[in-house]
């Protein structure tokens, strides 16, 4: 990476040694921890969500932003892209390969090929893993190499 990134995820521990190995100590990383009402299932409509009633943010490793420690917009990016992720469907995969292959090849396509609005460019070019926009020929070609 060309900078120190910024990472949030939910408060599984499981998250945290795989930031370790991944980043060592060269990463600000967050959690967020979310807590739920409970309420009478009979009067919720069939599908209706629980109202949040906390968000308690954390610091894990590093100097993350507090106030940007979020995972809203990774599930969001993830199940609007990744239909096998999206509730209420019938686009699963029937195979746990065939699972993890769907989920690499959204990250692939969407870090290298997708253009960002937001910094005008991929996130892996904002990243300074590449400095140039991929077609799906070179991600496909990248795949088989």
């Amino acid at each position: 990476m060309s900078h120190r990134v910024q990472i949030s995820s939910d408060a599984l521990r499981a998250y945290t040694d795989a930031v370790e190995r991944a980043f060592g100590a060269e990463v600000d990383y967050g959690s967020i921890v979310k807590t739920f009402s409970h309420t009478d299932l009979a009067e919720q409509r069939r599908y209706s969500p629980p109202d949040v009633m906390r968000i308690k943010r954390s610091a894990v490793k590093g100097n993350p932003i507090v106030d940007l420690i979020s995972t809203s917009h990774v599930v969001k990016t993830l199940r609007m892209h990744c239909r096998r992720l999206t509730r209420l469907t019938n686009a699963f995969s029937k195979k746990l390969e065939n699972f993890k292959a769907a989920v690499a090849l959204h990250y692939a396509y969407y870090n290298f090929v997708k253009s960002n609005i937001a910094i005008r460019c991929t996130p892996a070019m904002a990243a300074g893993v590449t400095n140039t926009f991929w077609t799906v020929r070179d991600l496909v070609e990248m795949v088989e190499a």
